[in-house]
């Protein structure tokens, strides 16, 4: 169903009668069955951490999501309680009450039942008991559409905290993956700090070979190991930066103890395919997340609850229709009733509201502009949803950019690299020029490693734009959508 679709009964009040209706025997079996299961995926799942694997463990741990299938299941009774109205009730009560007069009330009750002439064995006791039993049932024949437009609300209500859970699942996944890509971040951070520790410990070997020899100098060995004390510098940062980046990781995840154990490695950073630098079409993905984006369709959900608040507010303008009918016993002495015991009545009552000061006209006029008001919150929420899809797109295409020049950049600066290399060994490039070469290399890896990561989270933030991060493919594969 479309977006305009959906709001094409907002102006009629019989609208959200006709949409429950609808969606009565639509959803009545989603109702029933509860909120899907998470399915319990653990850590000991999986031999290697990978981002799909990282989203199944933090959905099926969050105590945020947890607490948002609660809640589900809550609206859920209330749709139950809701449907209770349509069944008669029935009651059963008793009593047992004893009664002793004063003694002017007493003396006064003797005088009347002497001047009725009655004996001691027919004049009431004193004190006396009296035992009651009553049986009543009642059911309501109308009631001005009110259970109708009530089922309405409430099921729109449950369909609110529906697409309420499933708008903290996806800001999980899309939280998830924001944490996954940093420690991915700071993994290859510290591998391109361990490679500049490799290479200027090689360089420090050959300077103290060449010292050795007579044809090399202290300063380039000294030089040497200051840039072996940086890498390791660098690497200790990243190996920090790291173990932070897991750890946030196993809080996005829900483990109890904040930590994904050291022995479990993540996945590799996937090399870039062809459709990684493809940028999608903007218009269907704008579509898409109108139909799609949960927090769309709770706002949704909300003004058509407000729709079917104008009819129940309007039911207090039609009279009410019931049957009620009761089966009453009262005995004096003892509690052991009888068929003669019992009395019994029917009837069929009518209630109707002639003036109520101009409560009910006004509960109608509140309950309109509380529709008006979920109408233009719904209108400014589909301006934001079509602004991030934009704006992740916009975002797409600066980081497929970003990377092409880096994934350039980088081959440049290795080339020029082993060139100065090479010089240097041959005594035609200054240790300056080799420091300069090597330090431009590990800066140009940094950024494509950057590059190649902010890809990955450009994705996922517009797969998370449309909502899209919720569709199994999707969560299983960042790239699903292309």
């Amino acid at each position: 169903m479309r977006y305009a679709e959906r709001l094409s009964f907002k102006g009629c009040w019989w609208g959200a009668l006709a949409a429950w209706l609808a969606l009565a025997g639509g959803w009545a079996g989603a109702a029933e069955s509860g909120p899907a299961a998470s399915g319990g995926a653990t850590l000991a799942d999986v031999a290697v951490l990978d981002l799909a694997a990282a989203k199944r463990i933090a959905v099926a741990g969050s105590p945020n999501l947890a607490a948002a299938v609660e809640r589900v299941r809550q609206a859920e009774e209330r749709v139950r309680q809701a449907r209770a109205a349509y069944w008669p009730f029935v009651d059963a009560g008793g009593s047992t009450v004893r009664t002793e007069l004063s003694n002017n009330a007493a003396r006064s009750r003797l005088a009347a039942e002497r001047s009725l002439n009655l004996n001691p064995t027919v004049a009431s006791a004193d004190p006396e008991t009296l035992y009651r039993a009553e049986l009543a049932a009642g059911w309501t024949i109308f009631d001005g559409f009110r259970r109708w437009f009530e089922n309405a609300r409430v099921r729109f209500g449950e369909l609110e905290n529906r697409s309420a859970l499933d708008e903290a699942r996806r800001l999980l996944l899309l939280s998830v993956a924001g944490g996954y890509y940093a420690a991915q971040l700071a993994r290859e951070d510290l591998t391109i700090a361990r490679a500049d520790e490799a290479f200027n410990l090689r360089q420090s070997e050959e300077a103290r070979a060449r010292r050795r020899a007579g044809s090399g100098s202290l300063s380039d060995v000294l030089n040497f190991e200051v840039q072996v004390n940086a890498a390791r510098s660098a690497i200790n940062d990243a190996e920090r930066q790291y173990t932070l980046a897991r750890i946030g990781l196993a809080v996005l995840m829900g483990l109890p103890e904040a930590m994904i154990p050291e022995t479990l490695e993540l996945a590799a950073l996937p090399t870039e395919s062809a459709s990684d630098l493809v940028l999608p079409e903007a218009d269907s993905l704008i579509g898409f997340a109108e139909n799609h984006r949960p927090d769309l369709m709770e706002s949704l959900y909300r003004l058509q609850q407000s729709t079917a608040g104008i009819g129940v507010a309007r039911s207090d303008f039609f009279p009410g229709l019931s049957l009620q009918g009761s089966l009453d016993g009262l005995r004096e002495d003892n509690g052991r009733f009888e068929g003669d015991d019992f009395g019994n009545s029917i009837g069929v009552y009518m209630t109707y509201n002639l003036f109520a000061g101009g409560a009910t006209r006004a509960r109608v006029a509140e309950a309109r502009a509380g529709a008006r008001e979920a109408e233009r919150t719904l209108a400014a929420l589909r301006i934001t949803v079509v602004s991030e899809v934009r704006e992740a797109l916009a975002n797409l295409q600066a980081s497929q950019r970003e990377l092409r020049l880096q994934q350039q950049n980088a081959a440049l600066v290795q080339q020029n690299r082993d060139l100065v290399e090479k010089e240097y060994a041959a005594g035609q490039a200054s240790l300056v020029r080799l420091n300069e070469a090597q330090r431009n290399l590990t800066q140009a890896r940094g950024r494509l490693a950057l590059a190649r990561v902010a890809l990955r989270q450009s994705w996922e933030r517009l797969e998370a734009a449309t909502g899209r991060n919720l569709l199994d493919s999707a969560a299983a594969h960042p790239g699903g959508m292309r």
